[in-house]
């Protein structure tokens, strides 16, 4: 059974008439907000109906994660290409050029294609070969895939506006829509690129490799699923640089599309689960359950957290740790929090942090 104060809480966070908690709510947090904490003197309001300047930069226009993620690229290619460079000469195969090989080899054992066009043939090169290949595979899974997931949302805007072109939605419908279908269209969005990659790389292996079609779709197969046999291969000083970048973004976009399927699936048996909870009629055994305080009544809030539970939403453990650093910051036990208490409780940990 919950104390006093527990009841309270939930009684307040989902009462029949939330209006008048949430304008009550509002009014207490802006009494308590940091102004109390800010001086008369140094509040200055010169600059309130101005806007923040922006920065005309176009790196500062980036989004923070392309900018990590280029600068690890960067620094790993960099690395990898000087290394790989003056070990060239002990790596076996068919080479076109010192530095453009250097960069290739680079991402052929970064995105672990391995086509055996270039092999390491001495213990230094096998080495750093071995160094680069978990290296690069911690950088795809840490940082690149971010990239690329950012890339892909902000594609779901073009993609729900194409779908509902003659709907003419407005900025909140897209919002809606994107909410609703989020990983449908983040799946929709992997496979139209990854689609485009596929051609454009038959392309160039037809048009640059001289490779026939068939062979064509086999080598772009076998790299984007890095299998990478190694008897269809870039072999041109054209094809290699324009492998660097294809088959770097094409090998992410399919791991990125397997994600969302999976994520796909696993949403669509939540909602499942959600649509049954629903659905499913109240016995005497869930009121018993939705119970907390054994008083013989549900009341909402108490109803809605048994549901939630249901749902898999939340577990009892959650509610546990909220309950208690609720009652962490209730110093005075009333079953609510105000000003003083958040004072009291800061003042508590400030003591206990100086003590310690």
């Amino acid at each position: 059974m919950e104390n006093d104060g527990d009841k309270s809480l939930l009684t307040e966070l989902l009462s029949p008439n939330p209006q008048v908690n949430l304008k009550k709510r509002r009014f207490r947090r802006c009494k308590s907000a940091p102004m109390n904490e800010i001086g008369a003197g140094e509040i200055d309001n010169s600059n309130d109906s101005q806007p923040p300047p922006r920065s005309n930069s176009f790196i500062d226009n980036i989004h923070p994660s392309f900018r990590r993620v280029a600068l690890y690229l960067i620094f790993y290619l960099v690395i990898g290409t000087v290394c790989f460079y003056f070990v060239m000469d002990q790596i076996k195969g068919e080479k076109v050029d010192g530095v453009l090989d250097s960069v290739y080899f680079c991402i052929v054992t970064m995105t672990t294609v391995g086509y055996g066009d270039l092999v390491p043939n001495s213990t230094a090169s096998k080495l750093l070969a071995c160094a680069f290949v978990f290296s690069g595979m911690a950088l795809i899974g840490l940082t690149i895939s971010k990239g690329a997931d950012y890339l892909v949302e902000k594609q779901e805007v073009l993609l729900v506006k194409a779908l509902h072109m003659r709907q003419n939605l407005g900025p909140s419908e897209i919002l809606k829509e994107l909410e609703n279908n989020k990983v449908e269209y983040k799946c929709f969005v992997s496979m139209g690129i990854l689609a485009v990659l596929f051609l454009v790389g038959m392309f160039v292996l037809v048009q640059i490799e001289g490779l026939g079609v068939v062979d064509a779709i086999y080598c772009v197969c076998s790299t984007i699923t890095t299998l990478g046999y190694g008897d269809k291969s870039f072999s041109t000083k054209g094809g290699r640089a324009f492998a660097i970048l294809w088959i770097l973004t094409s090998t992410i976009c399919l791991a990125q599309l397997l994600c969302y399927i999976a994520e796909l699936n696993t949403e669509r048996r939540q909602k499942a689960v959600v649509q049954y909870v629903l659905t499913k009629k109240m016995t005497n055994i869930d009121l018993e359950a939705a119970d907390v305080d054994a008083d013989g009544n549900v009341e909402a809030a108490e109803y809605i957290l048994y549901k939630l539970k249901e749902m898999g939403k939340i577990c009892q453990e959650d509610i546990s740790l909220l309950l208690q650093e609720f009652g962490n910051l209730d110093v005075d036990q009333s079953g609510t929090l105000s000003t003083t208490d958040l004072k009291l409780a800061q003042s508590s940990y400030a003591t206990t942090t100086h003590v310690s």
